[in-house]
């Protein structure tokens, strides 16, 4: 998090506390946040005097995150029934419905074969999966009038997504609001912000997992630009929420400090093709959402340890951070259920060593399929019950 974003975060003055969800990215994975959030609802149901609007008044969400975002945000109206909606949602998604591999009937009884079919697509369209089931699930399942409706009644104060460009480098963050207003935009080096409506086409290019999921065009600066996944040199997840007045910012990720099979005891063996993507991958979805945290909670627990006259004065607000992530390895549970992914994409998955082992990590972000993502709605659940007094001590405090 740069010095600039402190300073301009502590420059906004919002009218009322703000209150953010980031939803980081990662694939199937992100069902884990359905979990986190239908436990939320759960608890702030029942606690007494909850009216039962929506807690959050800023979303921001990065690729498969920006999709739960948007899905929010579209029904932000219905208050905490927008979690359990969003974990419906989830239930009903199958990997069919996100993406397809068309390959030839060869492929379905070798693996090599199946691994050149995979590699010679990649080559053609750019990537190795075709998305237009993504693009026609987004359509029926996220209401972009439900959105504007959640910012014009005021439910909602801002929906943000970010995205990656391949063309000129540039981290982009897409805001809406009721108003949206081109001052209210930022430019940090190597990040830009814009505010215009939010649409199906910023989802997609935000979720364009890299090498996976194709590129997408988007218009910036009055010129079309190729993006890819927001997760991509995102130097800071929390940033944004930040530049749109969060007083306090709860994130949800989907990593976990340490993967399957690649602890301390395990046998050294020369990494998979699979092995090395999941490797990558990791390193493109989570690397810098625990260095933002913690520098967020000790600029935090500085400016909390000041003089209340000397902090006054400072350009800076105090921003309370709160980071749920999985209490256990992703990449192992999605071992357990890599058999479930479609047939062309489990041949070719296992052509390169991707369902097992350190592989598995590379499967787990492409399974949506009901047992994996059951798995993980329930895991959020349970991290999310763990956390029970942490929530709603963040959520009932004052700032």
């Amino acid at each position: 998090m740069s010095l600039g974003t402190l300073i301009h975060s502590g420059l906004v003055r919002p009218t009322r506390p703000v209150t953010a969800l980031v939803l980081m990215g990662g694939g199937a994975r992100t069902a884990y946040q359905a979990g986190v959030l239908k436990a939320l609802a759960s608890m702030l149901g029942l606690r007494p005097g909850e009216s039962g609007g929506f807690p959050f008044q800023v979303l921001v969400g990065t690729s498969a995150g920006a999709l739960n975002a948007a899905f929010l945000a579209s029904c932000a109206t219905a208050g905490l029934g927008a979690f359990d909606q969003l974990a419906s949602f989830w239930g009903r998604i199958r990997s069919n419905d996100v993406y397809r591999l068309d390959v030839t009937p060869l492929a379905r009884v070798s693996r090599l074969i199946a691994a050149y079919s995979l590699s010679r697509h990649a080559r053609m369209q750019g990537a190795v999966l075709d998305t237009m089931p993504l693009v026609d699930l987004l359509h029926h399942a996220i209401s972009l009038p439900g959105i504007e409706d959640a910012l014009q009644t005021k439910a909602l104060d801002a929906l943000a997504v970010t995205a990656s460009s391949y063309t000129s480098g540039v981290h982009w963050t897409f805001c809406h609001s009721a108003r949206d207003r081109a001052d209210k935009a930022w430019a940090r080096p190597g990040r830009r912000a814009e505010f215009q409506p939010i649409t199906i086409e910023h989802l997609m290019a935000s979720s364009a997992i890299p090498f996976i999921f194709p590129a997408t065009p988007l218009w910036v600066d009055g010129r079309r630009e190729f993006f890819g996944d927001g997760s991509m040199r995102q130097v800071s997840p929390l940033s944004p929420a930040m530049h749109l007045g969060a007083h306090r910012i709860m994130v949800i990720g989907v990593g976990q400090p340490e993967r399957a099979a690649m602890g301390g005891n395990a046998v050294a063996h020369r990494p998979t093709l699979g092995g090395i993507a999941g490797h990558a991958m990791a390193s493109v979805f989570h690397d810098t959402l625990q260095a933002d945290v913690e520098q967020a909670q000790r600029v935090t627990r500085t400016l909390q340890q000041l003089p209340r006259e000397v902090a006054a004065v400072l350009p800076y607000r105090s921003v309370e951070v709160l980071a749920i992530q999985p209490s256990q390895s992703l990449d192992a549970l999605a071992q357990s259920h890599a058999q479930s992914l479609p047939a062309s994409v489990r041949h070719a998955l296992g052509g390169l060593g991707a369902l097992s082992g350190a592989g598995a990590a590379l499967a787990s972000y492409l399974l949506f399929e009901p047992g994996f993502v059951q798995a993980l709605v329930a895991l959020g659940e349970r991290d999310a019950f763990d956390r029970k007094q942490d929530l709603l001590a963040f959520l009932g405090n004052s700032p």
